[in-house]
């Protein structure tokens, strides 16, 4: 810097804003403060704001330092075996293909083994990777169905991360304990605060987490508020009390059958109603029993049907809906609406003492057996009533594919949700041998996993025979990717034989045999793998 500079820049003041407006308007219209007009102006002014930035460079204050970040709480659970680990990633790294759609070839569907490989690390109480915890959350934001196995995983420190970013908060709502300021389920004055101060997801997830742990303390918790709670939001509130329902929730839900909403009487009624022994139970027991019984004069007894001529404001209150959908008879509608809401143990009493089997067997009079039949059909769901449901079922060899009260295959498939793992896949295997696989979908989705010897035998013969009949194998894509889920790993070498292209009938589909072929081929193929998957998370086991 020159001498002159040098003056210049200890003369002027540092004025920065005015040193910026002058060099925006130019020295001939504004010149800077203490130099004189001239050519040396322009050079002055640059000086000038030389100097400045320097001194405003070496007089700026430190900001206030950040509060150092927290570490990261530690996982006490044993971490996964390499070999598992090394598995955890591959799944992860896996992304749906972009074409969509068309030929899946032979390779496997990772992405669609993961939950099942979280639901096995879980089983084993493994703690995840601290590497693989953001692409597990990313999975997790993405499908929502693996949330709560993903996140039980994932464990404290997918916490600690989701309050850094904000597209994985989704954790904070989703976890027990997950919010900023969520208190343990141990504090009770951090509950009630939270309670009365949180948002509406927070609140939910808490109500549901105490509930599973202290039905009684949930169910006080939402007493305390109920009178100024918004109705869709008690609404979702009474829904938390489906877990661990009980006759201690009865007094509380009597109340709720006063609400100001429809939807909240109606749900409080249908909680109600899954108590056998509450009174609104036995109300609905009673105005059932009126409608319903037994004509011994005829040479075959027969069950006689009286339908309510009126909907009183006791059942509305009840929770009985007055007006009917479009389509269906006043009347009617009032009859399914009681037969559903009467404890099913109401019946072998009022029926001659006859049982469940027997009652379903009973002709019906004046065309109200479909009516009767489907009302059952809901309280059995409703009551996980497994007798009620075994009779509504019939036999899976029954011609007409159903029994002789379900009336649909999802009917059908709630009815099965009552009995036991080994009864409901011994019933869908006598289905699928009698009627195949084309109605068998819904079916079994309901069957645990992995399936019973005797189901996947019925599951692989009904599609051999498919592949015989010479179509193609796309129809039966659905059942073949459950296959690839749930069927035991260990049928993969009984499979073998089915991987070979078959000889096509002459009037086969063009090409449908190397089809099949390549659908059996994935579907070996993901068997094994699920095996070694299995294998890896229990070290010490032999791979199938």
């Amino acid at each position: 810097m020159s001498r002159t500079t040098a003056t210049v820049a200890a003369s002027l003041p540092d004025h920065w804003e005015q040193l910026v407006t002058t060099a925006l308007l130019g020295t001939d219209r504004r010149t800077p403060p203490g130099v004189a007009p001239g050519p040396q102006t322009p050079s002055d002014l640059l000086d000038a704001a030389a100097a400045a930035t320097v001194r405003r460079r070496a007089g700026l204050c430190p900001a206030r330092p950040a509060e150092r970040l927290r570490p990261a709480p530690e996982d006490p659970r044993p971490p996964l075996p390499h070999a598992a680990a090394r598995r955890l990633a591959a799944l992860l790294a896996d992304r749906p293909g972009a074409s969509g759609g068309g030929r899946r070839g032979a390779a496997p569907d990772l992405m669609e083994l993961l939950p099942q490989w979280l639901q096995a690390a879980n089983a084993r109480g493994y703690a995840a990777p601290p590497q693989a915890l953001p692409a597990l959350l990313d999975a997790a934001r993405g499908r929502t169905d693996l949330r709560p196995a993903a996140l039980r995983f994932a464990g404290p420190r997918a916490l600690w991360l989701a309050r850094l970013n904000p597209d994985w908060r989704f954790a904070l709502r989703a976890a027990p304990g997950g919010g900023p300021s969520a208190p343990g389920l141990r504090d009770p004055q951090g509950i009630r605060r939270l309670w009365q101060e949180g948002l509406f997801a927070e609140r939910v997830t808490l109500l549901t987490a105490l509930r599973s742990r202290d039905a009684a303390a949930a169910r006080a918790l939402l007493e305390e508020t109920w009178a100024t709670e918004r109705a869709e939001d008690r609404l979702m509130f009474l829904d938390s009390l489906r877990a661990g329902l009980a006759p201690d929730d009865e007094t509380f839900l009597e109340r709720a059958l006063a609400d100001r909403s429809r939807n909240v009487r109606e749900t409080a009624a249908e909680l109600l109603s899954a108590l056998p022994a509450s009174a609104l139970a036995a109300r609905m027991a009673a105005r059932a029993a009126a409608c319903v019984a037994v004509d011994r004069t005829r040479d075959v007894p027969a069950i006689v049907v009286e339908a309510p001529h009126e909907c009183d404001a006791a059942m509305e209150r009840d929770g009985v809906v007055a007006k009917a959908p479009a389509g269906r008879g006043e009347r009617s509608w009032w009859l399914g609406q009681l037969v559903e809401a009467a404890p099913l143990g109401t019946w072998p009493g009022r029926l001659g003492g006859r049982t469940p089997e027997e009652i379903v067997a009973l002709p019906v009079t004046d065309g109200w057996q479909g009516e009767l039949h489907a009302a059952w059909c809901r309280a059995a769901v409703r009551q996980r009533d497994a007798a009620w449901s075994r009779a509504l079922l019939g036999e899976p060899s029954a011609p007409e594919a159903g029994g002789p009260g379900a009336v649909s295959l999802a009917e059908r498939a709630r009815l099965l949700a009552a009995l036991d793992a080994g009864e409901r896949a011994a019933w869908v295997a006598g289905f699928i041998e009698t009627h195949g696989l084309s109605e068998a979908f819904q079916l079994l989705g309901v069957c645990a996993v992995p399936w019973a010897p005797a189901l996947g035998r019925a599951v692989v013969d009904a599609l051999n025979i498919a592949r015989d009949a010479g179509s193609y194998p796309w129809s039966f894509s659905g059942v073949m990717g459950l296959a690839e889920r749930c069927l035991d790993p260990s049928e993969a070498s009984r499979l073998d034989a089915l991987l070979a292209i078959p000889d096509e009938p002459e009037d086969a589909a063009p090409g449908a045999g190397s089809y099949w072929s390549e659908a059996f081929q994935r579907l070996v193929t993901t068997l094994r793998l699920r095996g070694a998957m299995l294998a890896e998370l229990t070290p010490g086991e032999p791979a199938p």
